[in-house]
């Protein structure tokens, strides 16, 4: 059961992300507007975009939610929130668990939006389970919200973390089989793969779809995700303090 502080904490985020409507309206918007121009660019009649779907939703899950949390977290930072929040009783771990859970309630809009827009409006067709890809997406999510937090706390303004999406959403994509498969790359390529959450879950989200595996079948790459959020979660709440402080 999540601690009453940080429940606090995620009520405070989400009742000031839904009073800015601009923030909010995007938040909605934006992955309909990206996912129709990527289902633009693709010929409908080879169905390639059958195919790329699963590492497509993967990566944006990725991106939207690194994106989101990081500039997110930033500016409870630079308003000095944190500062704030670090001051008081409340421990590390509530204010880790507040924020990814704030985060988390838009985060996971965003993807149910891409995940259902894709397959209802743009008719992509998939071979699995819909609740197992959802259920994976989420995991994804948690991933992606983890990352975001913890990058943030190396980011001194919003512009440097705007730096850090080239630095490391786009070796992700190019590195863990959104566009060729990671077995053509080099070997030194294949082990820097490994060491990337994408890599597991494009892997994971493909043998769901279009090979109708079960979230038992893909334990593995659950495994890895789950290890990688919680890893990520411990190393950000021994990194809060000195955030708070620079």
């Amino acid at each position: 059961m999540m601690p009453s502080h940080a429940l606090t904490i995620a009520g405070r985020i989400f009742n000031q992300v839904v009073r800015d409507r601009r923030t909010f309206a995007l938040i909605m918007i934006v992955p309909i507007v990206v996912m129709t121009l990527i289902w633009l660019s693709f010929p409908k009649e080879m169905g390639m975009l059958d195919y790329i779907a699963p590492a497509l939703l993967a990566t944006l899950a990725i991106f939207f939610g690194f994106l989101l949390t990081g500039i997110s977290f930033l500016r409870e930072r630079s308003q000095g929130t944190l500062e704030r929040l670090m001051a008081s009783p409340v421990s590390r771990s509530d204010i880790v668990l507040g924020y990814l859970f704030g985060f988390f309630i838009f985060a996971l809009a965003q993807t149910a939006i891409i995940l259902f827009y894709t397959i209802y409006v743009l008719d992509v067709h998939y071979t699995g389970d819909l609740w197992q890809i959802f259920v994976f997406q989420i995991l994804v999510l948690i991933c992606a919200i983890n990352l975001g937090i913890f990058i943030s706390t190396f980011a001194r303004n919003e512009f440097q973390m705007v730096q850090f999406i080239p630095l490391i959403i786009l070796p992700q994509v190019f590195l863990c089989g959104v566009l060729w498969p990671v077995e053509q790359m080099s070997t030194a390529l294949q082990w820097v793969a490994k060491f990337l959450p994408l890599t597991y879950a494009v892997d994971g989200l493909r043998e769901i779809m279009l090979q109708g595996k079960s979230l038992i079948e893909v334990g593995f790459d659950l495994g890895i995700l789950v290890a990688f959020a919680v890893g990520i979660s411990l190393i950000t709440a021994f990194t809060l303090k000195r955030s708070a402080g620079s």
